[in-house]
């Protein structure tokens, strides 16, 4: 569907006879992230998956501009005035999480409850974001590089070498989940991260305090980066409850997709 600079490349799966999760899949994975999570909640929900601009078939109409954060938000709400959408569930993942913040605390109406798996508000300081935009660029210089897809396979390869993925490359699945990666356009990549990357997007720490939706934190036990930074989201919104899962690192519903299901369906089945 092309709405406004984009043409979104999506799959919206259900009757509208069960509540719908709308689910936003991190950097460098594409409208199929959740698909084993999703295999597991389709009897209690619909759902709407989505490739994020600079992945997969989801393709950008317009300048640069229309890969940052503000603008990808309009034009996902947009989109779900266009499938007639009133409200959803959301659920996102590390850069898909915080997208679904960035939703949540600007378009609180849309959402009736949210999970951030691995998320953050940004970072606090122009300093702090500086320095990040000078390492995604860097980041983004070796993936423009990429000619080949053994170039890309390495670029990945050293990526889930980072502390925050803890043990995934030991996942049965590791290789599945490489090649499904590999799949993405790593110019595309590039844009997506020198734009909505850490660095680029708006703090949202202020505009966090006053939330008043409820919200699931989803953190690995491995990931300790993202356990502080979750641990602080708890601590200045009383609408956000922290839980850690075990064994696991920044990427919960690749390496333990039951626990991931059981803590959404738990979460989601509470009334308010």
């Amino acid at each position: 569907m092309i709405i406004e600079k984009y043409h979104f490349h999506y799959f919206l799966i259900g009757k509208f006879n069960k509540p719908l999760i709308l689910f936003l899949h991190g950097f460098m994975g594409n409208i199929n992230e959740f698909d084993e999570a999703i295999k597991l909640l389709s009897d209690d929900f619909d759902y709407l998956t989505i490739d994020l601009p600079g992945h997969g078939k989801t393709q950008v109409l317009g300048e640069d501009e229309y890969y940052t954060m503000a603008n990808t938000a309009h034009a996902l709400i947009k989109l779900l005035d266009e499938l007639k959408i009133p409200k959803c569930f959301l659920v996102g993942y590390s850069m898909g999480g915080r997208l679904a913040l960035y939703l949540t605390l600007h378009f609180p109406e849309r959402f009736h409850k949210v999970v951030l798996e691995s998320a953050s508000p940004g970072l606090p300081t122009e300093a702090e974001r500086l320095e990040r935009i000078k390492l995604d660029t860097q980041i983004g210089k070796k993936l423009i590089r990429s000619f080949e897809k053994s170039d890309f396979a390495d670029f990945l390869s050293n990526w889930y070498n980072q502390t925050i993925f803890g043990y995934i490359k030991n996942h049965p699945e590791y290789d599945r989940m490489l090649e499904s990666r590999l799949q993405n356009n790593p110019k595309e990549l590039d844009k997506s991260l020198r734009f909505m990357g850490t660095g680029c997007q708006p703090s949202l720490w202020q505009k966090l305090q006053v939330n008043k939706i409820y919200m699931l934190l989803l953190t690995g036990e491995y990931d300790e980066k993202f356990i502080d930074i979750n641990t602080e989201m708890a601590k200045k919104c009383e609408f956000a409850q922290l839980r850690i899962i075990s064994n696991v690192g920044h990427n919960i519903h690749f390496e333990n997709t039951l626990v991931f299901v059981e803590n959404i369906k738990d979460f989601l089945s509470v009334a308010s």
